[in-house]
């Protein structure tokens, strides 16, 4: 896409490596933000500087400062953004591209996907031959499962909202510390950012689909002047949604953690009778040390036994692997509600994005059909399923390697009897030596390793605490509210 001077590229991230190519023979995306910037593009930047980041070294490795070194010395303006809540982090993730003289060309993305090294992987899950270490059991090139929605019309303009409230919060982009005031001038990184040009008008309309975007901020002080108490809209959307499944809730999510996530899926499913649920998670986690890794499994732990306890015959937890056997990270942040409700953005099924991370997702349904029930159910038409039941087809034509059209895909409500069949095929063929053909598709049972009592003393508090903190007001901690 041809840009020109006084267009403009703005974006969010978690992590960003300017080194990491777009295209195994195409520029690196230092390379291209900092080549528009040169051109006259507008290209600004918050990516997250972690609490315990080291800026003050240019080969220190630190890939956020790096990225943003790159795009300023070429002219741009990308900021290290440490305004969280403690323990926190700013993990949304969204790219919004506006040309000033055509609008209804504007485009934005928004996702679980970082501008960062392991992120380019394709349907094969092959891995992305710029990695970042994982857990060895993904291979030195971890094969990658992510997944991020186009959005083009007036939803454009309310994403540059978002990053306009975050760019202009008056307060320090670093903590007030001498120690930080210090690495910031070392890193020729401002302590407040310049001022954001006038606002252009929203893009036309583009499509029929009602776009919704929904957030988690912390409670912190000083407190978001956007969100002083805190957002918590990703939680309660959730709530409201499950609250109307009728027959399917599908998740791909990189976690699932936490009582509050599995208590409203849970109460979900005790409430329907008719409802299933299709979870696919990573097999393992990214780092699952001795250190790291019981903290990470037990949150996963409990929330499976809760969904199992309620309908052990409605609920499948499944992981996937690529056709060599090797595991595949599951970094999706996906979930559809009857083939009607879609969400797709940088939250995780914790307790953490719900409450603590600075995080962005789209809740997306077709607003063309007549007589919908408040969740986007037709009662007329089929206009309101089109989307999100052609984004599931694709996503388990892939995980379970049929076509789309193929008639198995096409109901929902068989679609856990469909998963099941297929985990045992490929279960089965493990077990038994690999001695025939491998079966179709990539799906397998979810089987965390467990955590011995021992360990469950320390990694209990450990993953309430820090892992997966409670960002929520006291009145609402150990509830289910938010």
């Amino acid at each position: 896409m041809a840009l020109h001077a006084g267009d403009r590229v703005w974006f969010t991230d978690w992590r960003g490596d300017a080194d990491e190519r777009l295209l195994a023979d195409g520029p690196s995306i230092g390379d291209l933000l900092a080549g528009l910037a040169r051109a006259g593009v507008e290209v600004r930047g918050l990516v997250w500087r972690s609490h315990g980041e080291r800026v003050s070294s240019p080969i220190s490795g630190r890939s956020n400062e790096l990225l943003g070194r790159q795009i300023n010395d070429a002219g741009g303006e990308v900021l290290l953004d440490q305004r969280v809540r403690l323990f926190g982090s700013h993990h949304q993730k969204f790219f919004v591209i506006r040309h000033r003289d055509n609008p209804s060309r504007d485009i934005a993305f928004v996702g679980g996907l970082d501008l960062c090294h392991s992120r380019r992987d394709d349907a094969d899950h092959a891995g992305d031959p710029q990695a970042l270490t994982m857990d060895p059991r993904y291979g030195k090139r971890p094969p990658w499962h992510d997944a991020a929605l186009e959005l083009r019309g007036p939803v454009v303009a309310d994403l540059l909202a978002v990053f306009a409230e975050r760019w202009n919060d008056p307060h320090p982009l670093d903590r007030r510390t001498p120690y930080r005031m210090l690495l910031q001038r070392l890193a020729r990184m401002p302590r407040h950012p310049k001022p954001l040009p006038d606002t252009a008008p929203p893009p036309p309309p583009a499509g029929p689909h009602a776009v919704q975007l929904l957030r988690t901020y912390g409670m912190k002080r000083p407190p978001f002047p956007f969100a002083p108490a805190g957002e918590r809209s990703i939680a309660r959307a959730y709530a409201k949604a499950f609250a109307r499944a009728r027959s399917l809730i599908y998740i791909e999510d990189q976690y699932l953690w936490s009582t509050e996530v599995a208590a409203a899926l849970a109460g979900a499913l005790e409430r329907n009778r008719e409802l299933n649920v299709i979870v696919v998670v990573p097999r393992y986690p990214a780092s699952d040390g001795p250190l790291a890794g019981p903290p990470s499994r037990i949150g996963q732990l409990r929330a499976i036994r809760m969904l199992h306890r309620v309908a052990p015959d409605r609920v499948g937890v499944f992981d996937l692997e690529n056709s060599i056997g090797t595991p595949i990270y599951v970094h999706a942040k996906i979930c559809i509600v009857d083939d009607t409700w879609i969400t797709c953005g940088s939250d995780n099924f914790n307790r953490r994005s719900w409450t603590t991370d600075s995080e962005l997702t789209c809740a997306v349904l077709d607003s063309t059909a007549d007589n919908r029930d408040p969740l986007g159910t037709e009662t007329g038409n089929d206009a309101s399923r089109r989307l999100a039941r052609d984004f599931r087809l694709q996503l388990w034509a892939e995980h379970l390697c049929l076509d789309q059209n193929d008639p198995l895909l096409h109901d929902p409500a068989a679609g856990l009897e469909l998963w099941n069949t297929a985990a045992d095929a490929l279960d089965h063929w493990h077990e038994t030596g690999r001695r025939t053909p491998r079966p179709t598709g990539q799906v397998r049972h979810h089987a965390p390793e467990p955590v011995p009592p021992i360990q469950r003393l320390w990694a209990d508090p450990i993953s309430r605490l820090v892992v997966d903190p409670d960002g929520r007001p006291r009145r609402l901690r150990g509830t289910a509210q938010f």
